[in-house]
């Protein structure tokens, strides 16, 4: 696309594949599941044409960034994910040098504590769709998921290695899994009810694109994630959380002292998680996150909104990072 550069870094023992474009200012995007560096193609061009450095790297166990081991699951917690963060930083700034950080989905998670862990490297945060998660002493997200929706919500389904992956498998090829994975709407809690695949849109039935996501995107999704060897990568984030919850306790209570906007969707399913709406708008996220100036719900768009509406998600941004 466009004079977009692709390189290889060697980060924490991966073969990190990163996406770049422009000089300037770095902004480092971080995406989320089931995505790659693809999802910022439309920040990425916008960004480098406003002056700014993007960069958008495939994350450990996604697309081209090799090297992880992705049969051990363990390997995927907080501390690693924002390690690989740090690692990349390392390798591409100069020493003392701040970053502006924008995350979508899990890309948001990592960015949220990126922002936690290490302040000194981040000059100002936007995070996309998922709001801060403070450790809970009631227990972790699976656990607490589990409690409200049950063992077919996607997160609990995503939790025995190996078990959701032969079941897509069998149900669709990659292309249709990315097409209905992507066109998915609905604000309610996703079930993966065992062999019916989406609620949305049965296995059988075919996917009718949006205007914004074309044929072509999804057989770039669809192949990068088979070359890869499956989703399992991307699972692994999910089957890392309580082990997560385990190594972030010692952060319970700790605020996140970034500048930081928080914009989603009003269709957006991790908006309309248990308890998300109120913490985000009666004060409970602004006291975790104090530097927290502006929060966004975009109308009428759903999780993938940054490649729904990129004109709209590409000027919340831009208008909150160029105040530094």
């Amino acid at each position: 696309m466009e004079g977009i550069q692709h390189k290889f870094i060697n980060v924490n023992g991966l073969n990190m594949h990163v996406a770049e474009k422009g000089e300037g200012p770095l902004v480092l995007f971080i995406h989320g599941f089931p995505e790659l560096w693809y999802s910022w193609r439309h920040q990425i061009l916008y960004f480098a044409d406003h002056g700014y450095r993007a960069v958008a790297p495939d994350l450990r166990g996604f697309g081209q960034t090799t090297g992880a081991p992705v049969h051990d699951h363990t390997k995927f917690t907080f501390p690693h994910v924002v390690g690989d963060m740090i690692g990349l930083l390392d390798a591409i700034t100069k020493e003392g040098e701040k970053v502006f950080v924008v995350g979508h989905d899990w890309g948001a998670v990592i960015a949220w504590y990126l922002c936690l862990f290490r302040p000194d490297r981040v000059k100002a945060s936007v995070n996309l769709s998922v709001a801060f998660l403070p450790w809970n002493p009631n227990g972790d997200l699976v656990e607490l998921l589990r409690r409200e929706y049950g063992d077919d919500h996607y997160i609990i389904r995503f939790q025995k290695p190996g078990e959701i992956e032969a079941e897509f498998a069998k149900l669709m090829s990659y292309e249709a899994f990315m097409k209905k994975f992507l066109t998915l709407r609905d604000p309610g809690p996703l079930y993966f009810r065992k062999g019916k695949g989406f609620p949305h849109s049965p296995p059988d039935v075919p996917v009718t694109l949006p205007p914004w996501l074309s044929e072509e995107d999804t057989e770039y999704y669809a192949s990068q994630h088979e070359k890869a060897g499956g989703f399992t990568g991307g699972i692994n984030y999910y089957r890392a959380l309580h082990l997560s919850w385990e190594l972030t306790s010692a952060w319970r209570g700790a605020k996140v002292m970034v500048p930081t906007k928080y914009v989603t969707g009003e269709l957006d399913l991790a908006y309309h998680m248990p308890g998300v709406k109120e913490y985000v708008n009666s004060g409970g996220m602004k006291k975790d996150v104090p530097l927290l100036e502006e929060v966004v719900v975009m109308e009428g768009v759903a999780h993938f909104f940054n490649q729904e509406k990129p004109d709209e998600t590409n000027k919340h941004i831009i208008d909150f990072i160029q105040k530094f």
